[in-house]
């Protein structure tokens, strides 16, 4: 039977660091106070001139390289992101026109910070169906252009960063190669919409998508609940995980590295308590880039690539949680 496989892993992130300590010069905060909530010290901006295309275009290129692969080869591109480069078209056709990919089809999905694994789940099913055999999924965000630099909003402006993750998607129906992807499982809950969200612009606002007065009243700008998210985020992801893991028949403790969408430090170590996971089978990096929402994960993957933490035959699990409220899990044969 036909299975799915990454054959391919790259990552990029601007050059310009925004450290804890340069936050202080625009808001009321600290090191400390934002390294003991969200274990973050340091995040990447994008400079004047970078847009969210060409940093997945850059991913892009080191994942084809991973997979000795042209995007000539490629059958389809797949974008995940919550920061669209324009309102229409997607990111994706930025990205398109930027790799030279000719006329193949390209599309973004905005499943925010689980986008990346909704779009791997998506991929899965292209290839194992055979209506592709290589699929380009990229994750790709910069937070920074929308984010309330000041004390007001502080709370969710040091949460994130810029960056961009990438994976080739490819066929194997080699019946004595065991890798590729083992289950995905999705999930979502419209309910919870508008605890973490961006109420504007909107098209459900009339006449006008924009108002001077939701600028000056931020609502422009990220909100979150952020106790309600945390809540939900520490039991929804062991669901999802446990979920993914009895549908591939693979025991936990099989598991030889567990990545978890980099939302914030306290979430994975919640997590990872609550589970018993030992911290040498986790692999974090907010703590350097921030949340990177749909493409945190693809960059730990790209990143565990390069550091010889993926190894042949070593089972990998893949956990986010996001805005929706969204959530998902993929077990994987390296």
């Amino acid at each position: 039977m036909r299975r799915a496989k990454i054959t391919g892993t790259g990552m990029y992130v601007p050059d310009r660091v925004v450290t804890n300590a340069d936050l202080t010069q625009f808001m009321d905060t600290s090191d400390e106070w934002i390294v003991q909530r969200s274990g973050i010290r340091e995040r990447r901006w994008i400079e004047p001139g970078q847009a969210p295309s060409d940093l997945a275009r850059a991913a892009c290129q080191q994942a084809l390289e991973a997979a000795s692969l042209e995007v000539s080869d490629v059958d389809c591109i797949l974008l995940a992101t919550l920061s669209s480069e324009h309102d229409f078209p997607g990111t994706s056709f930025f990205l398109h026109e930027k790799l030279g990919a000719g006329e193949i089809p390209c599309l973004d999905l905005r499943a925010q910070c689980s986008g990346f694994l909704y779009a791997l789940s998506f991929a899965d099913a292209l290839v194992v169906s055979g209506k592709y055999r290589r699929v380009l999924v990229v994750g790709c965000e910069v937070h920074s252009t929308g984010l309330d630099i000041s004390t007001r909003g502080r709370d969710v402006a040091v949460l994130f960063g810029d960056g961009a993750g990438a994976v080739v998607v490819e066929a194997n129906d080699d019946p004595e190669d065991p890798s590729g992807l083992l289950e995905l499982r999705l999930h979502a809950q419209g309910r919870h919409a508008d605890k973490l969200w961006i109420e504007a612009p909107s098209s459900a606002s009339s006449p006008v998508r924009l108002t001077h007065e939701m600028i000056d009243d931020g609502r422009v700008f990220p909100k979150m609940e952020g106790r309600f998210v945390f809540k939900h985020a520490v039991r929804r992801m062991p669901e999802v995980l446990h979920e993914a893991l009895s549908a591939a028949s693979i025991k936990l403790d099989d598991v030889g590295l567990f990545l978890f969408h980099q939302a914030n430090l306290r979430i994975n170590e919640f997590v990872a308590n609550q589970l018993g996971i030992p911290p040498d089978k986790l692999f974090n990096n907010i703590e350097r880039y921030g949340n990177c929402s749909a493409a945190s994960i693809p960059m730990l993957l790209a990143e565990c690539a390069r550091n010889g933490r993926l190894q042949p035959g070593q089972i990998v699990c893949l956990t986010a949680f996001g805005s929706g409220f969204t959530w998902a899990s993929a077990v994987v044969r390296w």
